[in-house]
């Protein structure tokens, strides 16, 4: 944030650099034209003369009141200008400076990260997909090719690295073989295809989830790699189909979704040193003490039980997909994890 702070500050010292010796000029040149009785462009052209040091000779003052005012001209244009010239060229120095440390600094923070999501573009959908990892706390890394918006992401303490999501250089700096998932959320669907081909090369087992803008791009972005693809305008759509047709099933959702009921989804893998694993559903204290209800179980073999009956034995790698408070879903994950 601090370099930030200095970016901003910079344009304004030059700013006050330029008005500083735009002042000298305008009062130089007033100054000659009413004392010497010289044009405006005369009283200019001796003003410039005088604060760059350069004395053609061509024209000088004719009496005393005259030498006087260049000499205070003298004495105070000059200081300014070189103070101008200093606070810019300082300025510019400094700017690059800051601009180079900053890369190096976010490039040693990436650098540690480890099993985190690396988001590619952060306009309409990017933005959303960002403020529910802030949310939800999870490391992250933004892709994005505006200044402007990185340097907002910046402020707010967010990883973000500028740079085009499509060079393979932009996703290894980004630490795309050692993060845990991807997304694609740029504009264009060529694009899209494109940055999933380069991180499902950099990393066969990066889990990939793809936004489509149009619906024939969804066929071209799992052929691609992508695990997921998400078409925006078809799923919104769905959603006002429900909303329209059957506003009761929209409402559950709703709740469920935002923070009326305080509810989330979660996604939990068993761990084969968890104590869930061999045991029934209905012994496990799941939905007992967390009350937490267990909506699905994918197997290793790919298998999935839907609302699996309390007889269901729970096996080491299972997936559990849950519904339930926030604090009991990070129980069921200690839990899954085998942390005691």
């Amino acid at each position: 944030m601090a370099s930030a702070r200095t970016s901003l500050r910079t344009p304004f010292r030059i700013r006050y650099a330029l008005m500083a010796l735009g002042g000298a000029l305008l009062f130089g040149t007033v100054g000659f034209h009413l004392i010497e009785g010289w044009s405006l462009a005369d009283s200019l052209y001796l003003t410039v003369q005088t604060l760059t040091t350069v004395g053609y000779g061509d024209l000088t003052p004719r009496n005393g009141t005259g030498r006087l005012f260049a000499v205070v001209v003298m004495l105070m244009g000059v200081g300014g200008v070189a103070l101008a010239i200093s606070t810019i060229v300082q300025s510019v120095v400094q700017s690059e400076l800051v601009a180079t440390f900053g890369q190096r600094r976010r490039s040693r923070r990436m650098s540690k990260l480890y099993d985190h999501f690396i988001i590619c573009g952060s306009g309409r959908v990017g933005s959303h997909l960002v403020r529910d990892l802030v949310r939800t706390e999870q490391p992250f890394v933004v892709i994005e090719n505006d200044q402007q918006r990185a340097a907002e992401f910046s402020q707010r303490g967010i990883n973000v690295l500028v740079g085009d999501a499509t060079l393979e250089e932009s996703l290894r700096e980004a630490g795309v073989e050692r993060a845990r998932g991807l997304a694609a959320c740029l504009p264009n669907d060529a694009d899209n295809v494109y940055v999933v081909l380069t991180a499902r090369d950099l990393n066969p087992r990066l889990h990939i989830v793809a936004r489509a803008a149009e619906e024939q791009a969804e066929a071209k972005l799992l052929r691609a790699g992508a695990n997921h693809v998400v078409a925006p305008t078809i799923i919104g759509g769905h959603r006002m189909a429900v909303s329209l047709t059957k506003p009761a099933v929209s409402e559950f959702f709703d709740s469920i979704t935002g923070s009326e009921l305080g509810l989330g989804f979660e996604q939990v893998e068993v761990d084969v040193a968890s104590p869930l694993v061999g045991q029934e559903l209905r012994a496990t204290p799941i939905r007992a003490e967390l009350d937490v209800v267990v909506v699905s179980i994918r197997r290793q073999n790919g298998d999935t039980l839907f609302n699996p009956a309390g007889d269901a034995k729970i096996e080491g790698g299972d997936i559990l997909i849950a519904i339930g408070q926030v604090e009991a879903l990070m129980g069921l994950n200690e839990l899954a994890s085998g942390i005691s």
